[in-house]
């Protein structure tokens, strides 16, 4: 390789650690925002179910668009991750497939599966935690939504 080419693979390399590290992180949070869904999910059918939104509401006095406000930066996290996982998954795919590329021309068979591991590795616990957060992000907004519609409704 040349000496521009060589820089460029070397700092494309710097970011396979971070990508698989926030991928880490991405595939804990949806686990734990899957758990505090299914919780919700729970209550909200038994009835149990004590919203947020209203006890906001009620403590600072919020218009209905400073409720929209809190809403909106309630799904920031889930929307952050169910838009950038997909991503940080093809930094992690792409990464190790320039080893994978070099090590086929040199018949190095170990090499090649070692650097597809990693990089299939990455974009499907990726693609997981995005799919995670959407769906919750999805259903999460619509009961927001919901809610905020009723409180619209008992003002009026």
């Amino acid at each position: 390789m040349h000496g521009l080419e060589a820089g460029l693979f070397d700092l494309a390399r710097l970011f396979l650690l971070p990508a698989l590290a926030l991928i880490i992180i991405a595939l804990a949070y949806a686990f734990i925002a899957l758990g505090a869904f299914l919780m919700e999910w729970t209550q909200r059918r038994s009835g149990a179910y004590s919203s947020r939104l209203a006890a906001h509401q009620a403590a600072t006095g919020a218009s209905s668009e400073d409720l929209e406000l809190w809403i909106m930066k309630r799904l920031e996290w889930l929307r952050i991750t169910s838009r950038s996982a997909p991503m940080l998954g093809l930094v992690a795919t792409m990464i190790p497939m320039g080893p994978a590329l070099l090590a086929l021309g040199e018949g190095d068979g170990r090499s090649i599966g070692e650097n597809l591991v990693v990089a299939f590795s990455g974009v499907v616990l990726a693609l997981i935690a995005a799919s995670i957060t959407h769906v919750i992000l999805t259903i999460r907004r619509r009961w927001l939504l919901e809610e905020l519609r009723s409180y619209e409704r008992g003002l009026a």
